[in-house]
């Protein structure tokens, strides 16, 4: 089984409805919701008649906009209280053991809050969790992540662990065109992040029971266009076998942002020029979604 999955839903109404419309006239079948959003609660009674069709998923966001726990989060945000901690940073902090537990009070804290929050909209109080920007593999946030499923007994059937098969890449190289080499650092990085939480908490993870699926979408981020993703999809199937996993998730981004008023309210530089400047991407990557189900809803 293949998942088709969009991240972002709920950051913004408009932007939200061009990611459904992905689910109606395409593949779409997984969605992440923004915890902290304004807009979450109305972009979820939207799809209330569907969201029991849907993957949905917990995008635990420490990137755009505000945190839920407010002045409680002050190591984590700027002056106007947005949120202003790069990846680098919080990934060097999590060695530091001195300065780490004064980040891993507010992380937890805030993590509870999202996860929390999401509660009502996960289908069967069932959780999945994945981080925008994939911050959730930092280990200070999946510390606190695994910390705060103990404390609240969270049933968890899926965590993403954002592991690429770099097989796929090398059998499909003749045939893509735009593998960026920052993507290829992101990918090294993030495999290795993986690994790190996968045997840490290995035992764990086992008791939850948490679903394995092969991962794809960071190597071609932003650049996720349907003969690239179809070509790439032709060698999984092998992979998978050998790995023997059965499921496999495909992200993509089809949710770009095109309303000024909401453009005003992006806090993320990198959401900015991801969601706005390159526009024409995230169509490109709807398009795709929507050439995969061959309109099969209509």
């Amino acid at each position: 089984m293949i998942e088709y999955h969009a991240d972002d839903y709920g950051l913004f109404i408009e932007q939200s409805r061009h990611i459904i419309e992905c689910y109606h006239d395409g593949a779409l079948n997984g969605i992440s919701i923004m915890p902290n959003s304004p807009y979450l609660k109305e972009c979820m009674d939207d799809i209330s008649d569907i969201r029991k069709n849907l993957f949905v998923t917990v995008h635990l966001n420490f990137v755009e906009g505000k945190p839920l726990t407010g002045k409680k989060a002050t190591r984590l945000t700027d002056r106007e209280g947005n949120f202003n901690i790069g990846f680098g940073k919080l990934l060097l902090l999590g060695y530091v053991p001195v300065i780490r537990r004064f980040y891993y009070k507010q992380i937890r804290r805030e993590v509870e809050a999202q996860l929390l929050a999401c509660e009502p909209y996960m289908n069967e109080g069932r959780y999945r969790i994945d981080g925008h920007v994939h911050f959730h593999m930092l280990p200070l946030i999946f510390d606190a992540v695994m910390d705060v499923i103990d404390k609240n007994h969270l049933d968890v059937s899926y965590i993403r662990f954002p592991r690429e098969e770099l097989d796929i890449y090398r059998r499909a190289s003749g045939k893509l065109k735009d593998i960026k080499p920052i993507n290829v650092v992101k990918v090294l990085v993030l495999n290795a992040l993986a690994s790190r939480n996968e045997r840490k908490y290995a035992d764990k993870l086992a008791g939850l029971k948490v679903q394995r699926k092969l991962f794809m979408g960071v190597m071609l981020s932003g650049h996720m266009f349907y003969d690239s993703v179809k070509e790439c999809i032709t060698h999984a199937a092998d992979i998978m076998a050998d790995r023997g996993v059965s499921d496999m998730e495909i992200l993509f981004h089809p949710g770009d942002v095109t309303v000024e008023e909401d453009i005003g309210k992006l806090t993320s530089r990198d959401d900015i020029s991801f969601l706005v400047q390159n526009s024409s991407n995230r169509q490109k990557e709807a398009e795709a979604l929507k050439k995969f189900g061959g309109g099969l809803r209509r």
